[in-house]
């Protein structure tokens, strides 16, 4: 028979944790540092609506879905949005929809669903994107080695803003790990810019998103740490990347680069500094998550299948919304489904909310080259 308990993610006990990481060495699709119980956990402590469904057959842990939990039964992913991949992180054979019955969820949004076992039958597929590098110290080195043969122009000019930007501005720096307040304090003032500029939702504002960075920059949780990495010119920042990492992995989260270089290609270039480096790092993955493929997709190696969409029994005037205007509906629906995820107050949502029918036009506009 199968139960489900509803907890905080600080509350599981060790025998919970130990079935949970048993299951994610499994599947290679539960092996995201965003799918463990030590992310759950740094958001458990930085978020009071944080929640572990743990399912058990015959008293045995077989599954674990971290979310978040809302009125009215319906859940998002933990961290989100954040989490740019989540999971019913299971067993083989569980049902994805008697899992939610059980746990009292009548609706699951998701963006970035692995579902390696078919819990979740169909739903949208999207692509994300991962470097995997050889074990040892060659390793970086052989990956950029097979870009330069498939793509020998591409990376050539690479190779030439590299040697441009290190005489124009000055001798090139990978700092990792980058433990600078400083730095970090201009990478999210970059990604500020970003999110001014094309008239979205800055989620890295959000006082809780802001505390679980730092917390995990200063204070790891178990196996997972924050991890800020920076390239500079001489002692000015070129780019900065800033996620979690766990063990051989590392995800992103936040990318920004200093605009008044990006005549250089700051972010190719650290892409190719920081993959080269990778197993001087001790990392072995580095995932490039979905978007901005121009730049992604040249890098990597592996290809990362995920999901959108919505799983339950609930119904929501969103899905007449949606079916009634197509993509632009589901564009808005993903746009209020973000507000909602890093704003936590009613005023918080509803000035989020003001700022994003604002900047509408302006998005438009950029979307159809207007």
């Amino acid at each position: 028979m199968l139960t489900a308990d509803i907890i905080r993610p600080t509350e599981l006990d060790a025998q919970d944790r130990a079935a949970w990481q048993a299951l994610r060495a499994s599947a290679e699709g539960f092996r995201s540092p965003l799918l463990g119980p030590d992310f759950a956990a740094a958001v458990g402590r930085v978020r009071s609506d944080a929640s572990v469904a743990v399912f058990r057959r015959d008293g045995r842990a077989v599954g674990f879905l971290a979310h978040h939990r809302r009125p009215g039964g319906l859940a998002r992913p933990i961290g989100a949005p954040f989490s740019d991949y989540h999971a019913l992180v299971a067993a083989p054979g569980l049902d994805g929809a008697e899992a939610l019955r059980l746990a009292g969820i009548r609706e699951f949004r998701f963006r970035g669903l692995l579902d390696p076992h078919g819990s979740f039958g169909p739903a949208d597929p999207e692509t994300s994107y991962a470097v995997e590098v050889a074990r040892g110290l060659s390793g970086g080195a052989d990956h950029m080695e097979q870009l330069r043969s498939g793509s020998p122009k591409r990376f050539k000019n690479v190779r030439r803003l590299d040697h441009k930007l290190e005489r124009e501005v000055g001798a090139l720096r990978l700092i990792a790990p980058d433990t600078s307040e400083q730095r970090f304090a201009q990478l999210f003032a970059w990604k500020s810019a970003q999110f001014t500029e094309s008239g979205l939702t800055d989620v890295f504002a959000a006082p809780w998103a802001q505390a679980l960075m730092r917390d995990l920059l200063a204070h790891p949780e178990g196996e997972l740490s924050g991890l800020m990495i920076t390239l500079t010119a001489g002692e000015r920042p070129v780019a900065i990347h800033f996620g979690v990492r766990e063990g051989e992995r590392y995800h992103p989260w936040a990318a920004a680069h200093d605009e008044a270089l990006s005549a250089y290609s700051p972010g190719q270039l650290f892409l190719w500094r920081a993959i080269e480096a990778m197993p001087h790092l001790g990392l072995s993955w580095y995932d490039l998550a979905g978007g901005h493929d121009h730049y992604k997709l040249p890098f990597a190696n592996r290809t990362v299948e995920v999901s959108s969409g919505a799983a339950g029994s609930r119904r929501t005037p969103w899905s007449l919304v949606e079916g009634a205007m197509g993509e632009p509906g589901r564009r808005l629906r993903r746009r209020i489904d973000q507000i909602a995820s890093v704003e936590l107050t009613l005023a918080g949502r509803a000035r989020a909310l003001a700022g994003a029918l604002a900047a509408g036009p302006r998005r438009a506009a950029a979307r159809t080259g207007g």
